[in-house]
């Protein structure tokens, strides 16, 4: 780690993201290395609301809700990286490659989503990111994804 290494909390999160609960999947951003590669941690709880229906007495935190925040954590370490912070940042997914589920994500969970930066250049439209989600060390879900980036600075 390099002492240019930055970090997100809530506040700084939602000036980057246009997520609000129930969406915003994730609670912190830490070790961004500018806009080449970030981890983010959701601390997974009983309360969020797809815990629900999927599964009632067994709940398991959706799949796709992973794979979110992972593309969250890209977000916010590009909005930190790109230093695009308050300027209405919208990230679409592109497509979503490689995708594989591990083990159970389950309330009590601390999930940590480590992104890379596979291709994209700064200031750019387009974006590839490796990401990986773990809780306790153990990988919970991998996938690579793409996302077009759209922000309106001043």
């Amino acid at each position: 780690m390099t002492a240019e290494m930055k970090s997100a909390d809530i506040q700084l999160i939602q000036r980057i993201l246009p997520h609000r609960y129930p969406f915003l999947l994730v609670d912190k951003v830490i070790d961004i290395d500018g806009y080449s590669s970030a981890r983010g941690i959701k601390n997974v709880t009983m309360n969020e609301p797809h815990f629900q229906g999927h599964f009632p007495g067994t709940p398991i935190m959706p799949g796709v809700t992973i794979i979110e925040a992972m593309a969250q954590t890209a977000g916010v370490m590009l909005g930190v990286g790109m230093d695009i912070v308050d300027t209405e940042l919208l990230i679409y997914f592109m497509n979503i490659d490689k995708c594989k589920f591990r083990r159970k994500v389950v309330p009590g969970d601390v999930m940590q989503m480590h992104v890379t930066t596979l291709r994209g250049k700064m200031r750019g439209k387009i974006f590839k990111f490796q990401g990986l989600a773990t809780v306790d060390g153990e990988v919970a879900a991998e996938a690579e994804f793409s996302a077009m980036v759209d922000y309106q600075k001043d």
